[in-house]
């Protein structure tokens, strides 16, 4: 073959050799998952999200009463044309700690609509006496709300006096269709490998120390701290001892009155991970945020395939400068909301801003809102009814806390 026609054969075949690389190329890229894709954005390329945090600052309404001192740690649940917001208050002192035995556990109930409060109601306080118990002395903490069935929310609440006795978890009922509670009180119960006990932190703590937990021991800070969730039909909850640094995923029984322990996620123990906020990603892994009191604060990650076992808090880079403070994660019309506080401070107030980022697959995420105010933005909780969001949130003037009432609105 002459030397032009090796030329032109070498050519011709580096050619079909590129068509077919492409090819190639083309068909694995077909036979990718969808997660391989690049991210479609969620918001316009002019999205501005602190002009969408105020927006949603400037329609809150105060629900605490004129007497209410110190507020925090509200919850809420959505019936009908109502909210119905639980809070640990007290007519004292601004902020609060589960020491102070004049903290009680009250509920507000809110128009939707004008975002006016229609009434207060109290769940329980110190010695409170009821039908069939009457409480210890201590404050009534971190309450909890949970639609029971047509007619009945159930709300949660820890009682605690620290260095005195075991914590208790209880429930109280009420009654939609009366408006009022019911006289009555009820130890809530947990479960673990080891049976079913009063929910108080030393089974708790016992279960967590045959899994490898190595922290000291705490008679108080049990709560139900992440907002119960709903998945395949059953109830899970994030529960937590604050005070021990000690964090679970639970089951809740068709009863609504057993925590089941289902696996524990503390390491690394050295940081001190704290109020975790739970959910489950589309391919069905299990993650959790959890608030760090050690080291540098920021937050950390963990997943599991079975919600027994979970990997070791690790950072992630989209949230990289996170503050002390409780975290939300929930999941909207299929888009996820994860909320943490930032470390930023606004005039040299805590928790003065916060950020709630979106995603579709808990992997990419984008700033959709900032909130920045020095009435502080801390321990949100947001929640969705009839094609809207509403949240509630902790703000207040004066106080080095800003726990000083509770704000309801609408977030979108």
């Amino acid at each position: 073959m002459k030397s032009g026609n090796r030329f032109n054969f070498a050519v011709r075949l580096d050619r079909t050799r590129s068509l077919l690389a492409a090819a190639a190329l083309a068909l694995i890229s077909l036979a990718l998952p969808s997660s391989a894709a690049p991210a479609t954005s969620l918001l316009s390329a002019d999205w501005n999200a602190k002009a969408a945090g105020d927006r949603v600052l400037a329609g809150l309404t105060n629900t605490s009463e004129p007497q209410v001192k110190g507020a925090h740690d509200a919850e809420l649940a959505l019936v009908g044309e109502r909210a119905y917001i639980v809070s640990e208050s007290n007519d004292i002192k601004a902020g609060e700690a589960p020491s102070w035995p004049f903290i009680y556990a009250t509920l507000a109930v809110v128009d939707i609509r004008s975002q006016k409060v229609l009434s207060h109601a109290l769940i329980a306080r110190s010695g409170q006496a009821f039908a069939n118990e009457t409480l210890p002395e201590g404050a009534c903490f971190v309450p909890r709300v949970l639609r029971k069935d047509d007619h009945t929310l159930r709300c949660y609440f820890s009682s605690e006096a620290p260095g005195k006795r075991q914590s208790q978890v209880w429930y109280r009922d009420y009654d939609l269709e009366r408006g009022a509670f019911v006289d009555h009180i009820h130890r809530v119960q947990l479960k673990t490998a080891a049976g079913t006990f009063d929910m108080q932190p030393k089974p708790f703590y016992d279960d967590a120390v045959k899994h490898g937990f190595q922290r000291e021991a705490k008679d108080y800070g049990l709560y139900l701290f992440d907002p119960i969730k709903l998945f395949d039909g059953k109830h899970y909850a994030a529960i937590n001892n604050y005070a021990a640094g000690q964090n679970a995923l639970a089951t809740l029984n068709p009863a609504m009155d057993t925590f089941e322990v289902i696996g524990h996620f503390n390491e690394p123990g050295a940081l001190k991970l704290t109020e975790p906020a739970v959910n489950r990603l589309p391919d069905g892994t299990w993650m959790a945020i959890c608030r760090q009191e050690a080291g540098n604060q920021n937050y950390t990650f963990t997943t599991s395939r079975d919600g027994v076992h979970w990997t070791p808090g690790e950072h992630r880079d989209f949230v990289p400068n996170g503050a002390a403070s409780r975290p939300t994660f929930d999941r909207f019309n299929g888009i996820y909301y994860l909320g943490w506080q930032e470390r930023t401070r606004i005039a040299g107030v805590s928790r003065s801003v916060f950020n709630l980022d979106v995603s579709r697959d808990g992997v990419n995420w984008e700033r959709k809102y900032r909130f920045e105010t020095t009435k502080s933005f801390q321990y949100p909780t947001f929640r969705q009814h009839a094609g809207a969001i509403y949240l509630t949130v902790t703000q207040g003037d004066t106080d080095a806390s800003r726990k000083e009432r509770i704000m309801f609105g609408k977030l979108e």
